[in-house]
């Protein structure tokens, strides 16, 4: 890619995400077309307006959501040690779970999850555990996990001060879909987490993430960047990290763009809900 299209290319997203915040003008210096004229810029053609969308599209502009603030905690729910051995007792219990058949389909290790239990700004939640966490018994780990490493990076975030997790705790075989079954018993573990975590976002990782969390069986193209809400959360749905690399392993460069600059829209959204300035070195995980 040119310097150009890179250029261009940011352009395009930072222009995005003001529109999604609510801007809707932007002021120029006194005599920008005239000086860009001279320098040799071809004659801006006519505005073309754009096609309606079909009745059944999303709205592309993202409608503030009414946060309602979770529940006090007692003193005692707030410190840290309370929130770990709360944590550590749904691991266990996680741990001898056979809910569902998934138990005995061949798991190394369950998989509750990681990261940051007090409060982060962000927790990731995505679908089941993979061959490499199964084998290492923590989530996002593989192919994946390096992935979104990038995308936590990016943020101006550590993994360890975030918190990843997932819907199913358990992998399921040769890395399939979890079925409804699966997700439904292991949704209350993770439901736990969260009261326990109270993150201050969520980001859903994924098609399953969003049917697990949501309840909402509409895809992760349509909702990819529109914010929405569980139980007083902030939630931002986007891609799984596995299906950016995808693009990749099909040598698909154009489409691993597009996706990719999608999904770092959507984080930049979470960290101007946040209030948290985009780093300057947060550019697309590449």
């Amino acid at each position: 890619m040119s310097d150009w299209t890179d250029i261009i290319d940011d352009v395009s997203a930072h222009v995005t995400l003001l529109k999604e915040l609510g801007v809707r003008t932007v002021e120029l210096p006194p005599g920008f077309f005239a000086a860009w004229d001279k320098a040799g810029a071809q004659p801006r053609p006519p505005t073309v307006p754009a096609p309606m969308p079909p009745p059944h599209a999303p709205p592309k502009a993202v409608a503030p959501v009414a946060v309602q603030p979770l529940p006090p905690m007692s003193a005692q729910e707030l410190a840290p040690e309370a929130r770990r051995e709360a944590l550590d007792k749904i691991a266990e219990r996680v741990k001898v779970c056979t809910g569902c058949p998934l138990h005995a389909a061949g798991r190394t290790n369950v998989v509750p999850g990681q990261g940051n239990a007090e409060s982060p700004d962000v927790m990731f939640i995505g679908e089941a555990p993979g061959e490499e966490e199964d084998r290492q018994g923590l989530a996002f780990v593989g192919a994946a996990g390096q992935f979104l490493t990038k995308m936590i990076a990016a943020m101006g975030y550590t993994r360890e001060q975030v918190f990843i997790a997932n819907i199913c705790k358990c992998r399921p075989p040769r890395n399939r879909t979890p079925d409804a079954a699966e997700m439904q018993n292991c949704l209350p573990f993770l439901r736990e987490q969260i009261s326990v975590i109270r993150p201050k976002a969520i980001v859903l990782l994924g098609s399953t993430a969003i049917k697990g969390i949501l309840n909402n069986q509409t895809g992760v193209t349509r909702m990819q960047g529109v914010w929405t809400v569980y139980e007083g959360i902030p939630v931002m749905p986007t891609y799984h990290p596995s299906y950016v690399i995808r693009f990749e392993n099909a040598g698909d460069a154009v489409g691993m763009r597009k996706v990719k600059l999608e999904v770092w829209n959507a984080l930049k959204l979470v960290l101007a809900r946040l209030g948290r300035p985009v780093p300057q070195t947060g550019k697309k995980s590449e």
